[in-house]
């Protein structure tokens, strides 16, 4: 497998495991929680997420990502989801995108693929999810902090604490 393919499925699965963490760790109040102005909250995000992840990578190589079926504005719609929903539509939109990346070979990285009729290479269009995944990962998690305040425990090197980190990394305890 390319280099390339390796890092991206390490990169998605490391935003999968970080947005798993910030759900299990909010009740359904929470999960529903959307600030002043109507930014939309983490089951929303999830409910976005899961829509735009079946609609891109069901059949990836060969229909266009945009599938007819798709009603996204209808992902901005709070349901009242319970957080088994939540953590279930988190799961399926994943599975969905993690199999078709699991099975891109090197030679696919070229091919052209179409999203909203717009050609984009494979690579591209792989590139374009990581960053819509990463940006709304980064915004349920900045959500999740602001609803846990100090409950919250740090999905990376918790502040203060990087220099412990690096000596522990390195073996200099």
């Amino acid at each position: 497998m390319s280099l390339y393919l390796d890092s991206i499925q390490q990169r998605f699965r490391t935003y999968y495991d970080m947005g798993t963490k910030t759900i299990e760790r909010l009740d359904n109040t929470q999960l529903h929680w959307q600030p002043q102005g109507e930014p939309n909250s983490i089951a929303l995000l999830v409910k976005h997420l899961r829509g735009n992840m079946l609609s891109r990578w069901t059949d990836f190589l060969t229909t266009d990502g945009e599938k007819p079926g798709r009603h996204r504005d209808q992902e901005f719609e709070d349901d009242q989801a319970s957080t088994e929903a939540v953590l279930q539509r988190w799961k399926e939109g994943w599975d969905c995108l993690l199999k078709a990346v699991d099975g891109l070979k090197e030679e696919d990285l070229g091919k052209t693929i179409y999203i909203r009729t717009e050609p984009h290479t494979v690579l591209d269009a792989v590139n374009r999810q990581l960053g819509h995944v990463a940006y709304h990962v980064g915004q349920m998690v900045f959500l999740g902090k602001m609803i846990l305040g100090e409950n919250w425990q740090s999905l990376s090197i918790p502040k203060g604490q990087s220099e412990a980190f690096n000596k522990q990394k390195s073996g200099n305890k």
